[in-house]
């Protein structure tokens, strides 16, 4: 049921393999092994063509991307999601084709979770929560912008979801060894460093927000200023003031003391905070508005410092509102924490990267870069289920969410090689 709930959706959905074994056949893997697994000589290198599966694994890869990008999400790109799948999917078939997919030794799921982002629902991590056992019952209430509500348009794709077989959906942890995720980077630090791919080393925790400023609606023409209360006036303020705090977040946070060294340091290096969306009511030229509502997104690899960054901004929110004589209302519409990944999935995915830029130049690599995630994905929620490890895959400008979206074929070439020497690892 699983299965075919995530697949129906493949269109809007973000890469994820998940790895199922037994928790005894853990005690299988060591570092011996998995070293022995990925050994490539030079002989490997000279053998020809053939030995880096370049036609399956980038030529009929970027094929699949292509083909999959038509109709999909309006005006975004075809690779965010789609590459993990395909790449994935690609490894396997050369394990296939090679007579090695038999050997493995745990069983390999490939999945396409649906609405990662929440685009249509609004609410994240709709297939992946399901499968980690953390989506609520009441996300099948859940309507878009049509009505249309969760729970009816999987009946539209003939798939019957009541409460009691969405909770039916939860895998068993004892049932899932560990998932990996690849995924483009949609930064610029990969191709800034010049490397094709990157190990995640951990996802910052987010915080939606949504500000609602309330003030007098007037006549632009004929109030004067000194007697204003200017809701936009006061909305411009406060998006400078979050602006500043995230840029300088030492300079503000006290958060009755406990943000420590540490707690600062992070932020400093990992907080980013964005309006993204903002309107204004009744949005005429010549009116002053009567409300403004802005969202704000907030994100950072510290918890802590997260919660101490929104609540010094809510602080001085109701500060400036109350100095402006306008009101503020804030409501928190989404939340997730930080998750870290896995050291010893991280190990062997850079592991798996190096081996595969080796097979593919002949020469030995710099280290893999190790990079933090800023973007949410599905392996947020299946931390919950299980360890967890992400792959970046480098493209190009850093740009995502958009047409101009690209990832070189080489670049496909080499996730699609580093998911086989990871499956390799557990023959």
């Amino acid at each position: 049921m699983a299965i075919s709930v995530v697949k129906s959706h493949i269109w809007s959905s973000y890469l994820s393999f998940l790895l199922h074994i037994f928790a005894a056949s853990l005690l299988l893997l060591t570092t011996c092994a998995s070293a022995q697994a990925f050994s490539v000589g030079s002989e490997d290198v000279d053998s020809g063509r053939n030995n880096l599966y370049s036609e399956i694994l980038r030529d009929e890869a970027v094929a699949r991307l292509n083909e999959l990008g038509k109709d999909t999400v309006v005006d975004a790109g075809i690779f965010d999601g789609s590459l993990g799948i395909i790449s994935a999917l690609s490894a396997l078939k050369v394990l296939k084709t090679t007579g090695m997919l038999g050997k493995l030794k745990r069983p390999v799921e490939v999945i396409a979770f649906s609405d990662e982002e929440g685009v249509r629902f609004q609410s994240t991590f709709l297939g992946s929560a399901a499968i980690a056992g953390i989506l609520p019952v009441s996300a099948l209430q859940i309507s878009d912008k049509g009505g249309v509500t969760v729970q009816e348009s999987l009946k539209e794709h003939s798939i019957e979801i009541t409460e009691e077989s969405l909770l039916q959906l939860k895998y068993d942890p004892k049932s899932v060894w560990g998932y990996v995720e690849v995924h483009i980077e949609q930064g610029p630090l990969l191709e800034w460093v010049g490397f094709p791919l990157g190990v995640v080393k951990g996802i910052a925790g987010q915080t939606r927000l949504k500000v609602l400023v309330k003030g007098s609606q007037g006549h632009a023409g004929t109030v004067p200023m000194a007697l204003r209360k200017d809701p936009m006036a006061a909305a411009a303020e406060l998006i400078i003031l979050l602006e500043r705090l995230c840029k300088n977040p030492k300079d503000f946070l006290s958060y009755d003391g406990q943000c420590n060294d540490s707690t600062i340091e992070s932020l400093s290096s990992s907080l980013v905070c964005t309006v993204g969306e903002i309107s204004t009511w009744p949005s005429a030229s010549n009116v002053i508005p009567g409300q403004v509502t802005f969202t704000v997104d907030i994100r950072a690899m510290n918890d802590m410092g997260r919660e101490a960054v929104i609540y010094e901004l809510s602080k001085q929110i109701y500060q400036i509102c109350d100095r402006r004589s306008v009101s503020c209302i804030i409501e928190r519409k989404h939340d997730a924490n930080a998750v870290v990944c896995d050291s010893e999935l991280s190990s062997q995915l850079k592991f798996a990267a190096n081996a595969a830029l080796k097979r593919m130049t002949g020469e030995i690599q710099d280290e893999v870069p190790t990079l933090m995630s800023g973007a949410g994905h599905d392996a947020m929620a299946i931390s919950r289920l299980t360890k967890v490890g992400m792959l970046f895959v480098r493209c190009r400008g850093g740009i995502s969410h958009s047409p101009a979206e690209h990832v070189l074929d080489d670049d496909v070439w080499a996730a699609g090689l580093a998911i086989l020497a990871f499956l390799e690892t557990h023959l």
